[in-house]
This record gives structure tokens, sequence and C-alpha cells, in this order.
């Protein structure tokens, strides 16, 4: 299908404090997952920024590292204090290093082991149609065979209200998803299980809400978006670079990190 893409000019700003504010805590809490929570910014800020979510509609986050991003969006978007950020990771906080779905508003489930949140999202999906379930995944997760069984079960039961957000910044934890195991081509592989496909840049604002629109029009069948982005997004010394997937910052790098996000 042929996406007309379209701009907004308050998104990026929006994505620079949202990076910003996930360098933070994570410098704060000592550790965290980097790499993934900025590349996945844009899309997250996206959706709850760019008149994506309706009122009835329902967001799961499978990749729970990346919390961090989540944690951010919310805050802007209302959902709890932006002060309460600072509590990232720490002992007693609502902001656990993975989402906890009694913890925070905004949070519909718990997260931590990849490869289900697509599995929750399609339950969700069977169970409250016509309301929208979106769900973001990283690349990495793709190697779970968890994934393939849900993949098949919403072709199945014809999903159309089930959208899959794939942030395909090819990294994971212990190297580049190309050497560790191959996923490639995911395009076709979510086509032969009869998915409808976009393949997008990730960071473009425009082709991330032409996406998201388009995929409320497909019938009789989930659609996944596959987002190429950049791991650590914004930030020069991380970007594609796999040993960021989780780190902790020096006081030097993260002043360097937020000097480049002002």
């Amino acid at each position: 299908m042929t996406i007309t893409y379209m701009d907004s000019n308050d998104l990026p700003q929006i994505s620079k404090k949202v990076r910003r504010q996930i360098l933070e805590m994570i410098y704060q809490a000592g550790s965290g997952h980097l790499a993934g929570s900025l590349s996945s910014t844009d899309l997250l800020v996206s959706l709850y920024f760019g008149g994506i979510l309706n009122k009835n509609d329902k967001f799961v986050l499978s990749c729970g590292h990346y919390a961090p991003a989540l944690y951010a969006v919310l805050a802007n978007a209302g959902k709890f204090p932006e002060k309460e950020l600072k509590t990232f990771g720490q002992l007693g906080t609502r902001l656990q290093t993975h989402p906890h779905n009694l913890s925070l508003p905004g949070i519909e489930t718990s997260s931590g082991p990849l490869g289900l949140g697509l599995a929750q999202a399609a339950g969700m999906a069977m169970g409250i149609k016509p309301n929208r379930i979106y769900c973001l995944m990283s690349d990495g997760e793709q190697d779970e065979g968890g994934v393939w069984e849900t993949v098949m079960f919403a072709a199945k039961y014809k999903l159309d209200n089930l959208v899959a957000i794939i942030d395909k910044n090819g990294i994971q934890i212990d190297g580049k998803t190309s050497e560790i195991m191959p996923t490639e081509d995911l395009a076709a592989k979510y086509i032969s299980f009869g998915w409808e496909v976009f393949e997008i840049d990730g960071h473009v604002f425009g082709q991330v809400l032409n996406a998201l629109e388009f995929a409320k029009t497909v019938k009789d069948k989930p659609v996944v978006i596959i987002a190429r982005t950049i791991a650590g997004k914004g930030v020069s010394f991380m970007e594609g670079k796999w040993e960021w997937h989780y780190a902790s910052l020096s006081k030097e790098l993260f002043n360097k990190a937020l000097k480049e996000l002002r």
C-alpha cells in the first residue's frame, strides 16, 4: 500500500525532551537500557502525541526494558507527575526498571520476559473489539517462538484491531541481531503469515503517523509496522552500538549526551 507522508512540527521537540529524561533517569539510577529506549522514543511520541490513540485504545509494551521511554512519555502525557521520573529504579518507586501494571496509570501489562507482549495484546484485541490494541516489540524478540505462535493466531482470527510495531534497531544485549539470530526478511515473514505490513523509517514522524493511520483502515487481518530505527538515537557516541543496550553513564558522558539533545 502506498503511504502519503505528512509532517508534525511539535513532535521532534517532545522527543528531544523525552530523550533527555531517559538519560536523566538512567544516570540517576546508575544503569539502565539506553539504546532501545532512545531508538523507540519517536514511535512512542507519535502514538501518544500524534492523535493516534483513542480513548478506549490500549498500548502494550512487550519489550519491558524500554520502560524509561514509556515512563517519560506517560509523564509528559499527564498520567503522573514528571518529577516522579527521578525515582526510576529506586527502592520503593512506582517506576520499576520493567513496568508493573498495578503500579502506574497507563501501564496495561507487566512486562520483562521478551516474546510475551504480542500474545497479551492479541488476547486483548480479541476481547475488546472494535477498540484498537497497539503493541511495541523489539526486533531481538522476533527470535522468540511465542511471537510466531501469536502471529498465526492473530491472522487466523482476523484481528484487524491489533497493530504491532517493531523497533528494528538492529541490536540486542550481546550483539547485532543480524549475527545472533538473523530474522530477515521480517516483512516477507509477516506477509506469509497473513499480516498487512508497513515498512517505515521510525524517526520520520510523517511516515510513522501515516502508517499508524493507514493501519486503522485495514480489514480482516492484523497489521505490523516495521520501523527501522537507530539504537541510541540522538546521542552520537551511542548510535548503532549494541554495547549501549544496557549500560551506565559517567558524569562526563551524561553531560556530553545531554548537550547533544539541547
